[in-house]
């Protein structure tokens, strides 16, 4: 399995690259934990965390303030129930609205 992500600047219609992205993954308790943090590529990607995440639940979050003066950071949280599947997370921002779906 792997894990992907893709940040579009939709205001200037181009990637965001040197974007700073944590992923952290919850635990039994709630509580998150720390697996990785990257930047975004020169093409606002990012397709290695160090490590393929296994089942359960975690979170992105991309350190948008440079993009964006509404929204300081966005955290997407979401759930893998098949680790053997590709998942890739793309965010798509723009200064005062986000989108975000799970991509192929």
């Amino acid at each position: 399995m792997t894990l992907s992500t893709h940040v579009l600047d939709a205001a200037k219609g181009r990637p965001a690259p040197g974007l700073a992205v944590r992923l952290e993954e919850r635990d039994a308790g709630g509580a998150w934990t720390p697996v990785a943090e990257r930047r975004t590529d020169a093409d606002g990607r990012i397709k290695n965390w160090g490590r393929a995440p296994g089942a359960g639940t975690y979170r992105l979050t991309f350190d948008t303030a440079g993009l964006s003066d509404f929204y300081p950071e966005v955290a997407v949280a979401f759930t893998i129930t098949d680790p053997a599947q590709h998942h890739h997370v793309p965010l798509l921002l723009s200064p005062f609205a986000y989108s975000t779906y799970r991509g192929s």
